[in-house]
């Protein structure tokens, strides 16, 4: 027997549906359709309840000189409640062009209000990022609609864009479908233009994967990402360690941080 799935919330703006469910103590966002845009634990808001959202945060194991990150994509504010409640060195700002989604992130998902470390702005990410380059250290793409990952969000233009809004030394990260047909198309774009200094994070059968693109050339040995990881578990409720078997397998052990130093 299912889980009851109760309708909390829906709102309905232009041809704009957002609607948030509750099952088995677990809040849901949905843009129009079933499919769960983000998810968070009632009992314990702050905890990254799936595993894509959990990866998204392994951008912390490549540098400690990250200072500044920008989101394009709100969905519930599951990654961006994390790092401002455990990051607090990171200054965010995070472009959502939904209103919709801001309103519902803080009234049901428990979005903190902007402030000097928090800047959610209501706005098209794509002009965003275009009037402001060379602004940050990270850059998190993480939008979708009720149809999967926009149209212009996949393509070489864009990518390109995504490269020149980050600092020197940064870091690009995307959550993707694994099931999308174009997965290999898009991925190769994102080679392109990070020249190749790209990782492939796969965090659930046939489902969300996360690749992480190198703006510069990276000096990291497996004993410098464990120690990370051992440094990180200290503040962090996430495990580091939980996906780097995967990572090394998934992008070849020895082939890994070659990768990354490739100018």
């Amino acid at each position: 027997m299912g889980f009851f799935r109760r309708r909390i919330h829906k709102s309905v703006l232009d041809e704009s549906i957002v609607e948030v469910t509750e099952v088995d103590g677990i809040r849901q966002l949905h843009l129009g359709s079933k499919t769960v845009q983000s998810g968070m634990l009632v009992s314990s808001p702050l905890a990254l309840v799936f595993n894509y959202s959990r990866a998204i945060m392994y951008f912390l194991l490549f540098s400690e000189q990250i200072k500044s990150v920008l989101t394009v994509g709100l969905g519930g504010g599951s990654v961006t409640k994390y790092i401002h409640a455990y990051c607090p060195d990171l200054q965010q700002v995070v472009v959502e062009i939904n209103p919709q989604v801001i309103q519902v992130a803080r009234s049901h998902f428990f979005l903190d209000e902007n402030d000097e470390r928090l800047n959610v702005i209501e706005a098209d990410g794509i002009v965003y990022m275009a009037e402001h380059p060379l602004s940050h250290d990270c850059l998190i793409i993480d939008g979708f609609t009720s149809n999967g990952i926009p149209e212009n969000f996949c393509t070489p233009d864009f990518f390109d864009q995504c490269f020149n809004v980050l600092k020197d030394n940064g870091i690009f990260v995307i959550n993707l479908w694994g099931s999308d047909q174009n997965f290999d198309i898009y991925l190769q774009r994102i080679e392109q233009t990070f020249m190749q200094r790209v990782l492939v994070l796969p965090t659930g059968k046939s489902g969300n994967i996360i690749v992480f693109g190198f703006k510069d050339p990276m000096k990291l040995t497996e004993k410098k990402v464990r120690e990370r990881a051992l440094k990180l578990k200290q503040d962090h409720i996430i495990d580091f360690n939980e996906f780097l078997d995967k990572l090394h397998e998934q992008n070849g052990y020895q082939k890994l941080y070659q990768r990354l130093e490739t100018s």
